[in-house]
C-alpha cells in the first residue's frame, strides 16, 4: 500500500485561530483512492515546512500540501517545495489550476502551487481551501496511480 502524508500550511490553523478544513478533505480523498495516509500535520508558514518536506520525502511516496500557495508575503510553500524536488511536473500543476477555473473559481490561476518529484516521492501543492482540495483530488484521481508507479520505477503501460 502506498504511504502518503498530508501537510496543512497555515500559521492561523497551527496556532489554533481556526480549524484546518482542507487537510481532512485531502486525507479522506487519498484514502478513498486506496492510499495509507498520515496527517494532516498542521504547520505554520515558514522554515518548519522546509524541514518537514525534507524529512517526509525520505519516508513517503506522496506528500500533498494544502495552503501557502497564494500571493501574500508569508505564502512560501512553492519555494520550500522547489528546494526539495529534483524535477518539476508543470503539467500536473497546470491541470489542477485549470480544474479550479473550469469549476467557476477564476482566482485559481493565482495559486503558485507546484508539483514535483523528490527522488521517488511525488510532492503536490494545493491551495488552502476545501474547494481547491477537491479540485486537486479530482485531477490526482486520474493520474496518481500512474505517476506513483513511474516514480517507483515502473514502466509505461502498453496499449
Amino acid at each position: 500500500m502506498t504511504l502518503a502524508l498530508v501537510i496543512t500550511v497555515s500559521t492561523r490553523a497551527a496556532s489554533g485561530v481556526y480549524e484546518d478544513r482542507s487537510g481532512p478533505v485531502i486525507v479522506e480523498g487519498l484514502r478513498s483512492m486506496g492510499l495509507e495516509v498520515d496527517g494532516p500535520d498542521v504547520l505554520p508558514d515558514g522554515p518548519e515546512l522546509l524541514a518537514a518536506l525534507r524529512e517526509a520525502t525520505q519516508r513517503y511516496a506522496l506528500v500533498v500540501t494544502t495552503g501557502g500557495t497564494g500571493l501574500t508575503p508569508t505564502d512560501r510553500t512553492p519555494e520550500a517545495t522547489r528546494a526539495v524536488v529534483d524535477l518539476e511536473i508543470p503539467g500536473l500543476a497546470e491541470a489542477i489550476r485549470a480544474r479550479g477555473v473550469a469549476g467557476g473559481v477564476p482566482s485559481a490561476v493565482l495559486s503558485r502551487g507546484i508539483v514535483g518529484a523528490a527522488g521517488r516521492c511525488l510532492v503536490v501543492n494545493l491551495a488552502g481551501s476545501t474547494g481547491a482540495a477537491r479540485d486537486g483530488l479530482d485531477v490526482l484521481t486520474q493520474v496518481l496511480p500512474h505517476a506513483l508507479d513511474q516514480l517507483a520505477g515502473g514502466d509505461h503501460p502498453r496499449h
